[in-house]
């Protein structure tokens, strides 16, 4: 299966770089399981749950609606404050969270070297588009001539193993 820059495993990564996975239904018990720590909004959850998760970065088109169905629920409440929807876990959350017992959120062998190629991406990538955004013609050819190597050499390093 290629993945979303055409190769690997989905995430443009390529076999052995396991993202964590959350089972159907569980992401309520985790929005759940943030709350218990106090009041948040989604976007918060959200980051909470890439720090926690070494990299498990839900969209926000899981979140949201499961925020919802938790508020309709009577699981969480929420309430604006300084124009963000926040939510708090009530004590119907807790009884749920008490019910189902520990996580099942599912950690894979390669999660965590992951997580750091994907940071080192993310860093890479924002210095390219400063470099890309400079005026001098020739540090935007040296840039581009970089990373033709880089994934010349990333290139080698895969056909070795």
């Amino acid at each position: 299966m290629r993945g979303r820059f055409g190769f690997g495993h989905g995430h443009g990564m390529p076999p052995g770089f396991d993202f964590p996975r959350v089972r159907r239904g569980d992401m309520k018990y985790l929005l759940l399981e943030i709350l218990k720590e106090g009041p948040r909004h989604g976007y918060e959850m959200i980051n909470n749950l890439e720090g926690n998760f070494r990299g498990y970065r839900p969209s926000p088109g899981s979140v949201y609606p499961t925020l919802q169905m938790l508020e309709e629920g009577g699981f969480v409440t929420s309430e604006q404050i300084d124009g963000k929807k926040v939510y708090t876990l009530t004590d119907e959350g807790r009884k749920l969270l008490d019910e189902r017992g520990g996580s099942r959120f599912e950690e894979t062998p390669g999660m965590k070297r992951a997580f750091e190629i994907r940071q080192s991406l993310k860093k890479l990538a924002i210095a390219v588009r400063e470099g890309a955004n400079a005026s001098d013609e020739e540090a935007v050819k040296r840039i581009g001539e970089i990373l033709d190597r880089a994934r010349k050499e990333v290139y080698s390093v895969l056909a070795e193993s």
